[in-house]
């Protein structure tokens, strides 16, 4: 496969800025990753660049430099662009209360050949695909480009929607970028949603594809697009599928999000709450890319899947890719699971007990704040409980510490929990304790308190000081304060004010006792069900 191969018409773009800006722009060194020209009234020309901006010469920009290049420009559409004929260049305007342009963004456009390797296989599949990602992080750019290899590798029927020009360039010729797909131009943005439809109903596409899905009404047209079977390839607002879910206006795109309301039974199988969010239906984009940079993207191959884990609390599973220098693709993180075991079997049904939420002390910030780790040869091997596993790898690459996040529980030298997590997995906290493996709880799971929790691991590692913060006694005692405090929220939120019996979750015969001694300290009978691992109190009313 070969490297990226970049072309664009920047003499073009450059032709229209006043002659001390292009003075200054003349140099190859100065044009290179260019990307925008900024001019405004008052101020001194600005040339950006990836994580950089340069003023260009020392002279504000006047009145009548700025009307010169309005009137090299032409007209402005409805949404305060322009381009230039058969380039990609784009030409935003900013206005005052008068009307009158007072600032231009002049935004280099590029066609950049070899970027559709990192979704190649995708293409394949025939499913729709869904790209997001920060502005000027390269959207548009491998829109263009998968548009055209659909239209010209893989002999589809694709059709354009160019709201703006910015797919297919400017003019009624388009870009040969997009190959042989066709290009529909919207006369008006808010008409957008009406010319995807148009050109289903009359130009019979396999593939359509669209950029910036913003609108209800632009979501709308895309599910119903979707479901007569043609192909959608789009970009949307929102660095990732997350921040979609959470979007009331885009989050259809995803499936959309509903409240469900549980029955006893299932809230207490399910162990939350009994009014939780679920997805609605099918999502309109079966795959989506969320793009971290031009060079590593995120792939969601079962968006499904993927947001019925967000909306649970999981970390779904992602392929990291990355394109390499010589233009391939490689897998830079194996997909990683939640870090949780399965839970145990559902508990049999019996009176009408119901489930009630757990109140649990916090860590202290003391007690999760240890000092940095000094060198270890050693690799420690982490499992991650109620722990997102991305945000433990993202804390060893920045520190460059000698440690790796593992799945399977026999694998690993210490389990990182939030306290939570070991509530809702007793099996693991057992095994944990059989095979002698130390567990480290933190209070939260944030990127902070995961990097403190890593040094502090890493540094008792080193140091093997027989002062422990991790030991398995400290989980226990964690679990036995979280037993009693539930059993105590038990009676006196549920039993002894609405009289119905409440059933607790699965405990050790030591735990039992505990709260069985507190249950007859409130005059009330307790007994307990289940056996081995399932073992679990019941309390009654008076």
């Amino acid at each position: 496969m070969g490297t990226q191969r970049v072309t664009d018409d920047l003499d073009r773009l450059l032709e229209l800025l006043p002659d001390a800006v292009q003075e200054q722009l003349r140099e190859e060194e100065a044009r290179q990753q260019l990307l925008e020209v900024v001019l405004d009234l008052g101020r001194l020309p600005e040339a950006r660049y990836p994580g950089r901006a340069l003023a260009l010469g020392s002279t504000p920009l006047s009145r009548e430099d700025l009307a010169a290049v309005v009137a090299r420009i032409g007209q402005f559409g409805g949404d305060n662009r322009a381009g230039i004929e058969r380039t990609l260049h784009r030409i935003s305007a900013i206005r005052n209360r008068q009307g009158e342009v007072v600032g231009l963004t002049c935004r280099v456009g590029r066609a950049v050949f070899g970027t559709v390797a990192m979704v190649r296989d995708l293409l394949d599949g025939g499913q729709s695909l869904l790209l997001m990602g920060r502005p000027g992080v390269g959207k548009t750019t491998a829109l263009r480009e998968i548009a055209r290899v659909l239209a010209d590798e893989l002999e589809r029927r694709v059709v354009v929607i160019d709201t703006s020009n910015e797919i297919a360039g400017d003019g009624d010729i388009p870009h040969p970028a997009i190959g042989r797909a066709r290009r529909m131009q919207v006369a008006r943005p808010e008409l957008q949603h009406q010319t995807m439809i148009e050109a289903v109903e009359n130009h019979m596409p396999e593939v359509i594809v669209i950029d910036e899905i913003g609108t209800e009404l632009e979501a709308q047209a895309a599910r119903t697009i979707a479901e007569r079977g043609v192909v959608l390839v789009a970009t949307a607002h929102g660095n990732a599928l997350a921040n979609l879910i959470k979007n009331p206006t885009l989050s259809d795109l995803v499936g959309g999000i509903q409240a469900v309301t549980l029955g006893d039974e299932e809230a207490r199988r399910r162990r939350s709450q009994k009014t939780v969010l679920e997805r609605a239906a099918d999502p309109t984009f079966p795959v989506a890319v969320e793009m971290h940079s031009r060079h590593r993207w995120a792939v969601h191959t079962d968006v499904a899947a993927t947001v019925d884990q967000l909306l649970r609390g999981l970390q779904p599973r992602v392929q990291e890719r990355e394109l390499t220098a010589e233009g391939g693709v490689q897998l830079v993180d194996p997909p990683q699971s939640s870090g949780l075991l399965s839970p145990p079997s559902p508990r049999p049904a019996a009176g009408r007990p119901v489930s009630v939420p757990v109140s649990v002390p916090q860590t202290s910030a003391a007690e999760a704040s240890p000092p940095a780790p000094p060198e270890n040869t050693d690799v420690l091997q982490v499992l991650c409980c109620g722990i997102t596993p991305r945000l433990v790898d993202e804390t060893i690459r920045s520190h460059g510490w000698t440690a790796r996040v593992v799945d399977d529980l026999s694998e690993a030298d210490v389990v990182l929990s939030i306290r939570l997590g070991l509530s809702r997995q007793p099996s693991l906290r057992r095994q944990a304790r059989d095979l002698g493996i130390p567990i480290l709880v933190i209070k939260s799971d944030t990127l902070p308190q995961v990097t403190r929790a890593m040094a502090r691991l890493l540094s008792r590692r080193a140091s093997e000081t027989a002062a422990d913060a991790i030991a398995p006694d400290r989980a226990s005692k964690d679990d036995e304060f979280a037993a009693l405090e539930e059993c105590r929220l038990a009676v006196e939120q549920v039993v002894m004010p609405q009289g119905r019996p409440v059933e607790l979750l699965p405990r050790t015969e030591r735990v039992l006792r505990m709260q069985a001694d507190l249950v007859s300290r409130y005059q009330l009978r307790s007994d307990v069900f289940g056996q081995a691992e399932q073992s679990r109190l019941r309390v009654f009313p008076p």
